[in-house]
């Protein structure tokens, strides 16, 4: 019976334990998307987590819409990326990149006043956190055949960029309500062509980017975010249970490395759970390694390895609070408690000072 605490083989990585840190978006990048030294430290105290997932990282300008937040589409993000990845793994650590596109929850104001784009002509729901503050989403416009092909020539290129940067793997974001997740879903995905309307279709796009990264960095350094059970700004599903079965098992034809899904329970960051867990489904069609998310304590995330749900659990708030939490986990000490007010504030406040337990 695996513990969070036993090693797990992990496509081409070995992690000393099962505890990984989740994505967490912290917006202490440079307005031009560039990671800056902070981050540097802000990722290295967090080295022993046994995988650190990076927070969201924008593959294109097209796809980022969030104030301070990292990209990987040019060379001086590459560069940037490379100082963060340097760091942690000389503090022993490993790390993946997760690539982003936004879809319809970028605003008009972060592209040049372009109208952005998503499976369908749909508007979330809400207010977008901008530059100049919360403005309402726009109406997205579809994508055209010719511009998803080109939105794999993105994710690959973003893919070859993460590599450059030194990271250890990738994972393609496609769950919170972003482009993948609006292709994925029939409450926003009303297509007519071959990326909408069956489950067939409507997955398609998440296993041609997958298929495409999978390709460029090695399917054993892949990995895909999906979020099953609920409603994520505005995006949901009338059949979640068909819909990710049928996903996760073209996931498991391509031979990923894992698959982590965030499911929340009642009081989630991004809304409440309409559904129960749909990992069960998941897990009986995707042989590779998953790992689950999202308000766990160490109790539950035991409990969850000895019947078998899962391989590891991705820890996000307590990590944000707890950059040694591997070590508190293992000692039974007690945790620090973030503050919600810093969590996407541009400086050191809240970031990277919170204390270890030997401080």
């Amino acid at each position: 019976m695996p513990t969070l605490f036993d090693p797990l083989t992990l496509g081409s990585l070995s992690l000393p334990h099962r505890i990984l840190m989740a994505p967490l978006t912290r917006g202490r990048a440079t307005r031009e998307h560039v990671p800056t030294d902070l981050m540097i430290e802000y990722y290295t105290q967090r080295a022993s987590a046994g995988l650190i997932i990076t927070e969201a990282t924008g593959i294109s300008a097209e796809g980022l819409g969030w104030p301070y937040a990292p990209g990987i589409w040019n060379d001086e993000q590459v560069a940037a990326w490379k100082q963060v990845t340097d760091s942690v793994h000389q503090a022993g650590g490993r790390i993946d990149l997760q690539l982003w596109h936004m879809g319809r929850i970028v605003h008009p104001s972060f592209i040049g006043g372009a109208t952005p784009v998503s499976a369908s002509a749909t508007t979330a729901p809400g207010a977008a956190h901008t530059y100049e503050g919360k403005q309402n989403y726009v109406e997205a416009r579809p994508l055209t055949l010719d511009e998803i092909a080109r939105l794999l020539d993105d994710y690959e290129h973003a893919a070859k960029n993460a590599m450059a940067a030194g990271f250890d793997g990738v994972q393609i974001h496609a769950a919170n309500g972003y482009l993948i997740d609006q292709f994925l879903r029939d409450n926003s995905n009303f297509r007519q062509d071959a990326y909408g309307g069956s489950v067939e279709n409507r997955i398609r796009l998440l296993l041609e980017v997958t298929q495409r990264v999978a390709d460029t960095v090695g399917k054993d350094k892949t990995g895909v975010r999906l979020s099953p059970n609920g409603d994520s700004q505005g995006v949901n599903d009338s059949d979640p249970d068909t819909l990710f079965a049928a996903a996760a098992a073209g996931l498991d034809t391509i031979g990923i490395a894992y698959v982590e899904l965030r499911e929340p329970g009642f009081d989630g960051t991004f809304g409440k759970a309409e559904r129960p867990p749909v990992h069960p489904v998941i897990r009986k069609a995707f042989s590779g390694r998953l790992f689950l998310n999202s308000d766990y304590t160490l109790e539950k995330a035991q409990s969850a390895l000895a019947k078998g749900e899962a391989d590891g659990i991705a820890f996000g708030r307590p990590f944000l609070a707890n950059p040694d939490l591997p070590h508190r986990f293992a000692e039974g000490l007690a945790l620090n408690k973030d503050v919600m007010q810093t969590w996407y504030s541009q400086g050191p406040e809240g970031y990277v000072d919170y204390p270890a337990a030997s401080e």
